[in-house]
């Protein structure tokens, strides 16, 4: 009895992987950027980024210290270094044509916001870059002091004093 329900459920995988197989060759899966994801797609493409996240984004503090000077330095580092694919403060109408061709589509910062992500996961998400995206790991461009600056930033780019919010309504200008 156990011996044909393990041969069924082998069979079924086998069979299900061979459909997974001649979808992924016959191009039934999208492969352009331009195609809307499908939901295996997103919610493994997720699941994958949420465990990841958990597992090695550090839970320190941020050790660059929360000043208009490191504000202003990590805003200045997202307009030449952000900005083209995430947008200026001016929201989703400064969107470029890069970030709009790009899937997924980057999120516009000023719009929507990563001021309720912790600092660590910020600071991952720029040094490692995300798979399957358009955002690329920055490590060798940028130190982990100039990471930590931009994780200043964009913790903080909602509540910003006034210095620093003048600096972030001129990128791009």
């Amino acid at each position: 009895m156990f011996k044909g329900f393990f041969a069924g459920v082998l069979a079924t995988i086998i069979i299900i992987a061979a459909c997974g197989y001649f979808a992924l060759r016959g191009g039934v899966v999208p492969a352009n950027a331009d195609a809307t994801p499908g939901p295996l797609e997103t919610w493994a493409a997720g699941t994958s980024l949420h465990a990841t996240l958990n597992a090695e984004a550090p839970a320190t503090p941020n050790p660059v210290a929360l000043t208009d000077d490191n504000l202003i330095a990590g805003i200045d580092l997202y307009g030449k270094h952000c900005a083209i694919c995430h947008g200026t403060a001016k929201g989703e109408e400064s969107a470029s044509p890069v970030a709009k061709g790009l899937y997924p589509r980057p999120p516009q910062l000023a719009t929507d916001g990563v001021e309720d992500d912790p600092e660590g996961v910020s600071f991952w998400k720029v040094k490692h870059g995300i798979r399957w995206t358009g955002m690329p790991s920055w490590k060798s461009a940028l130190n982990d002091q100039q990471i930590w600056t931009l994780a200043l930033f964009l913790k903080h780019m909602d509540k910003l004093p006034p210095a620093a919010e003048q600096a972030w309504q001129h990128v791009g200008n």
